[in-house]
């Protein structure tokens, strides 16, 4: 299974470490984002390159979480939806598919993980070959109480805490508040200290293997709940509406529009969502800051130059964006496009931007690369580390290679608790198309409509565009062996 798997030559192989965030918008980090402070992140860019085309394959947690463990789309790992629920369709990760984390443990890899997981009822981090360092979720994962330790330490325990400028739907969701307690007491501040421990040990450590670290961190996901100087580092009064808030759901499945009210967001005024906007923003600052410190301590370490990082988000998140909160059965840009950035000393060019199309399941074969093993069959995915060397980054095939790579993305979704159906996607740079079974179908032209605010399904001019990308969306089904290959392509007859 390893092309090399004896830790002596770990010398050519990297460290590695994943930071993931949970429902990061791309858009944050980008060059021509908003005006989200986010230095360290644009210092990865800069040092490293900057995926402009990254998609998650599924915007919700489980799902997509377990994509990246396995290289596989949701249909193939069969985590179509999130397993705490109640209509889980799945509790656990199929034990017997391979994992890029399981193979790295076998090729010598030491590795650690601290933070959210969220892939199975019954399982943690160390069934797939991660020493976990704690700092879970009670509420999704229930592996520990580590961050209700460290905050009884501090004299500031979790549940005793006032919070102030608190938002809520008209459901009882809680969407954001501002918090008295010191950014030491928060739980990027906690999982940061605990990243920080995991590499100062490996730099201590008494072997030569290479090590993998993924820190995952809490958020920006809602409750957008940030301490000072974060909670007003920007003013809702100057964070003007989204271009997608003129969202008038006229020609768009019906459950878009359901979704506001099921969601509990009808009567939110912009004056709402931009409060919510500053503070998911100072969210997303505050979890920069904290990636500050932990390449510090890499540095600090003599590691750097050894040490690829990554950093990418599960899916991205509405925040008022087509006057939507979380996230839901419509296939936007707002939580399928996420930010990657790859520093990797040596190899990658710094300043690069990757044009092509990729996913965020890509890391799996591209971790395994990385490390010079062989990629598992079954893996739905192509590695990146052609274009990291270089390769076709600027959107077109490098002349020395024979990966083929598509000119699209493929992604999906299976419903939440609002009720499961199933929904396809496929996007080009010039056009994206959703499949929505027994409901209107969506395409979009995303070069004259990057908000994506008029649905092009019935429009006569666009025929030979529809046609195109209901083909691709089947070649991508039939690829992918997507159980519903036998039945789409039958509703665009």
């Amino acid at each position: 299974m390893t092309a090399s798997s004896n830790s002596s030559a770990s010398s050519s192989r990297p460290n590695v470490l994943l930071v993931l965030t949970d429902q990061e918008r791309y858009d944050c980090s980008a060059a021509d984002g908003p005006p989200v402070e986010t230095p360290t992140m644009d210092r990865l860019s800069s040092e490293g390159m900057r995926f402009e085309r990254a998609f998650t394959p599924i915007s919700i947690c489980t799902s997509a979480r377990a994509s990246l463990l396995t290289g596989r789309f949701p249909h193939n790992h069969g985590m179509l939806n999130n397993s705490h629920e109640a209509d889980a369709i799945q509790a656990n990760l199929p034990t017997e598919l391979p994992t890029f984390s399981e193979e790295l443990v076998e090729a010598g890899y030491d590795l650690t993980y601290t933070g959210k997981w969220h892939v199975g009822n019954d399982q943690t981090p160390e069934t797939f070959g991660f020493e976990y360092l704690g700092g879970s979720d009670k509420h999704h994962d229930d592996i520990d109480e580590a961050f209700r330790e460290y905050r009884a330490d501090l004299g500031t325990p979790v549940d005793e805490t006032d919070l102030e400028d608190e938002i809520h739907t008209s459901t009882g969701t809680f969407v954001a508040a501002t918090t008295p307690v010191d950014v030491e007491a928060t739980r990027a501040a906690f999982l940061a200290d605990r990243t920080i421990d995991a590499i100062e040990a490996h730099a201590d450590g008494d072997t030569d293997a290479p090590f993998f670290h993924r820190a995952d961190f809490y958020g920006p996901h809602h409750p957008y709940v940030v301490p000072e100087p974060y909670a007003s580092m920007y003013d809702p009064d100057e964070i003007d509406p989204w271009d997608t808030y003129a969202e008038t759901f006229d020609g768009k499945p019906a459950v878009h529009e359901e979704f506001v009210d099921y969601r509990g967001v009808r009567e939110f005024d912009w004056d709402t969502w931009a409060e919510a906007a500053a503070k998911y923003w100072g969210f997303v600052t505050m979890i920069d800051d904290q990636l500050e410190r932990v390449l510090d301590a890499l540095e600090g370490a003599g590691l750097a130059d050894e040490t690829a990082v990554i950093h990418a988000a599960d899916h991205g998140d509405f925040v008022g964006n087509h006057r939507q909160f979380n996230k839901g059965p419509l296939m936007y840009d707002d939580t399928y496009r996420i930010p990657l950035q790859v520093r990797w000393p040596g190899v990658v060019e710094a300043g690069s931007v990757c044009e092509r199309p990729v996913h965020l399941h890509d890391l799996a074969p591209t971790f395994l690369e990385m490390a010079d093993v062989a990629i598992p069959e079954g893996f739905d995915t192509r590695s990146l580390v052609p274009l990291l060397e270089g390769e076709g980054s600027d959107g077109e095939n490098g002349d020395d290679t024979d990966d083929s790579r598509p000119d699209s993305v493929f992604a999906q979704y299976h419903g939440d608790e609002f009720g499961l159906y199933t929904q396809r996607m496929v996007r080009t740079g010039e056009y994206k198309f959703v499949y929505n079974g027994p409901d209107r179908n969506e395409l979009y032209d995303l070069e004259a409509d990057p908000a994506e605010l008029q649905n092009l399904i019935d429009h006569p001019g666009y025929d030979d565009a529809r046609e195109a990308m209901q083909e691709r969306l089947v070649e991508w089904m039939e690829e992918t062996d997507d159980p519903n290959r036998k039945w789409v392509p039958g509703t665009f007859e």
